[in-house]
Order: structure tokens, then C-alpha cells, then sequence
């Protein structure tokens, strides 16, 4: 079972929602589109399902060509962020209800509802109504319909984003057992870089309508070909600024150098990208070799036992994510360290051409 897209573009009105995309999902596996508001996740999840026809290309389904086929012949079942079930409908009625218009048969439609129902954890509640169960439990029930049709492809559209942050993290947990217990190619849209470390399975990073990288998900985070797909697999997104290469030093705009890491000592000398991700700036050093660089604090968001500092840094903006809560002052002088370790380098066209040494060891 395989779902294949061969150059498959959307427009609308002329304008490009989906650049030509080649993609290849097997059975049983887990594949998370990651990328923010209006990168065409779900414009191409609409490809996927045939609720949209494509300018260009095909869409392969077990080795058929499905471009043109109805949504309401594919073995295909989607769930949306804003989940709806049936008010008036016991839970067992919600769930049964594609298979009572698939014209099963009674029998077969109890099994399976049952079936469904333990997997979701549902059976306590198959006799109340979806206004008597919590968010996470109507999200459970509109899940489990999509999964009783026995569907070979389930699209999952941001399901878990209007429920509170307990309710996301138990879903989060029982998903990737749904899905390895169910057997189906899995497609799970998403605007958080930490929802899809969770999930694991695959990551097709999207940018404005392109897939930039598609690979395992730890592969994608710790090895992104480009300077956009970091920026998308970073939360908050990937800092940067310039470096140039002379000899054996990285020499940063700032004054700092450092030595070249062993990852990029056969690159050419010249103009560079630096990348690092937040959570890599700290506010004392730790290791040896530390590089110290100068900045102004705009603001600072305190979350719990984390504080986010917003920071200028020669016009530049940047966001750390430290550990603790600080006591700092918008406007002050705040100097933050970073460790060459985590320093990831880009062309001047965003391809990588050196990876992060912790990343090549991970």
C-alpha cells in the first residue's frame, strides 16, 4: 500500500498554492506536514484525499492512477481541526455511521464500532451523547469514525489545536498506538516543530507551498538541507546571522571566531550563514571555547521554568529560550553565550554545507 505524488501542483486563480511536489508514503507509516499557517499543508492533504483535482502531475494509489477519482471512492478518511460528531447520536451511532452508509451489515458494523471503541478507549461511553463527553473524548470519537472505515489513508488536519494543552498532550501519547495498531498511512498536519518530535515517524518540512526536505523526523530536525527547513523545524525559529571562513577560523561579525569544526574544514574560505537554534543560547558559559556575543533584550516571556529573551543583536533578531526564571529588564545590555558545537552553516543559496558537530554525533 503506497500513495505516491508525481509532480502535483494546486493553483487557484493563478496563483500557486502547491509547487510541483513529489512524494512517496508507505504503509504503516507515520508522516507528519510540518510548517506554519498557509505553507499549503492542508491544500495538500486536499491532493492527497481527492477533494482537489491538480494543475499538474498524478496521484498514485497501490499503483493506480486515482488523479481523477471522487473523494467518495477512495479508501480515504480526514479529520479536522474544528472535530464534528453528530449532537443527536449516541457515540456508538457517531461511530457506526460511515459503515451504515458503506451498507454493511448490522453484525459487521457492531464488531468493528466495538473494536474501534477499545482502541479509542471509548466503550465506557458508547452509550452518551458527544455534549456529554470532554474535548478530548469528542476528539476520540470523531477520530475513531475516520478509523472504523478501515481506510487506507487517515489525514489528520491540526486535530489536536482547539483542545487544551492536557488534552493535546494525552492525544499526542495515543496516536502513534492508534496508528501502529491500525496499519494505514498516516498523514498528520501540524505548525509545531515539538508535535512532530513526538510523533516521530516522517517529516515533510513545508515553506510557502514547497516541500523543502522530506526524511525520518529526527534525520530532518537534526540534518535540515537548508536554512528554510531549519527555520520551519525550530520553535521559535532558527537564529542566524553572518560568518566568514579564513583558514582554520570561523570569524563572526562580532568579532568572535572560533576554530573550524572538523565538519567543515573542506569548505572554501569566504561568506557564510550561522544558524542555532534557541535553546542553545545561555546567559553564563558552560564549556570551553564559548563565544560571547553582545546584545540588547527587547522583551522576555517567562513560561513556567523557562524564560524566552527577545534580543537585538546588531539589528539583527534573535530569541534564546533559557532555562530558569530571570529577573531582566527590557532595554538593558544582556550578553549571551553559544557554543560552537551547536552552530550549524549555510551557503549563500540556504544549502547546508555543514552540519552542527552535535548533530553529526547524535
Amino acid at each position: 500500500m503506497t500513495l505516491i505524488l508525481e509532480g502535483v501542483s494546486k493553483t487557484v486563480g493563478g496563483e500557486t498554492h502547491i509547487f510541483p511536489t513529489d512524494l512517496e508514503l508507505q504503509r504503516g507509516t507515520m508522516n507528519v506536514l510540518l510548517g506554519p499557517t498557509l505553507s499549503g499543508k492542508t491544500s495538500l492533504m486536499r491532493l492527497m484525499a481527492g477533494l482537489d483535482v491538480p494543475a499538474t502531475g498524478r496521484v498514485i494509489w497501490n499503483g493506480d492512477d486515482v488523479t481523477g477519482m471522487r473523494v467518495q471512492d477512495r479508501k480515504v478518511a480526514m479529520v479536522y481541526q474544528q472535530f464534528i460528531n453528530y449532537p443527536s447520536m449516541t457515540v456508538y451511532d457517531n461511530i457506526a455511521s460511515p459503515m451504515k452508509l458503506m451498507g454493511q451489515t448490522r453484525k459487521e458494523i457492531d464488531a468493528r464500532v466495538r473494536e474501534t471503541a477499545e482502541l479509542m478507549q471509548l466503550t465506557p461511553m458508547l452509550d452518551r451523547r458527544p455534549l456529554e463527553l470532554s474535548g478530548g473524548q469528542q476528539q476520540r470519537c470523531a477520530l475513531a469514525r475516520a478509523l472504523v472505515k478501515n481506510a487506507g489513508l487517515v489525514l489528520l488536519d491540526e486535530p489536536l489545536a482547539n483542545l487544551d494543552y492536557k488534552l493535546r498532550e494525552e492525544l499526542r501519547a495515543e496516536i502513534p498506538r492508534i496508528f501502529e495498531e491500525s496499519g494505514s498511512i498516516f498523514v498528520y498536519a501540524t505548525t509545531e516543530p515539538e508535535e512532530a518530535l513526538l510523533l516521530g515517524g516522517n517529516t515533510a518540512a513545508l515553506w510557502e507551498g514547497r516541500v523543502t526536505q522530506f526524511g525520518p523526523t529526527p534525520s530532518v530536525y537534526r540534518r535540515p538541507v537548508n536554512a528554510t527547513t531549519a527555520r520551519v523545524f525550530s520553535d521559535p525559529p532558527m537564529n542566524f546571522l553572518p560568518v566568514r571562513k579564513e583558514g582554520s577560523e570561523l570569524r563572526f561579525g562580532a568579532g568572535q571566531s572560533t576554530p573550524v569544526p572538523a565538519t567543515a574544514s573542506g569548505l572554501s574560505d569566504g561568506e557564510y550563514t550561522a544558524g542555532f537554534r534557541p535553546n542553545h543560547l545561555e546567559l553564563a558559559p558552560h564549556v570551553a571555547g564559548t563565544m560571547r556575543f553582545d546584545t540588547r533584550l527587547s522583551v522576555t516571556e517567562i513560561t513556567g521554568s523557562e524564560t524566552f529573551v527577545h534580543l537585538d543583536h546588531g539589528g539583527a533578531r534573535w530569541v534564546g529560550l533559557v532555562h530558569g526564571v530571570h529577573s531582566l529588564q527590557p532595554g538593558q545590555d544582556l550578553s549571551v553565550y553559544l557554543d560552537p558545537a551547536h552552530v550549524y552553516l549555510f551557503g549563500t543559496d540556504g544549502a547546508l554545507v555543514s552540519a552542527a558537530p552535535y548533530a553529526e554525533a547524535a
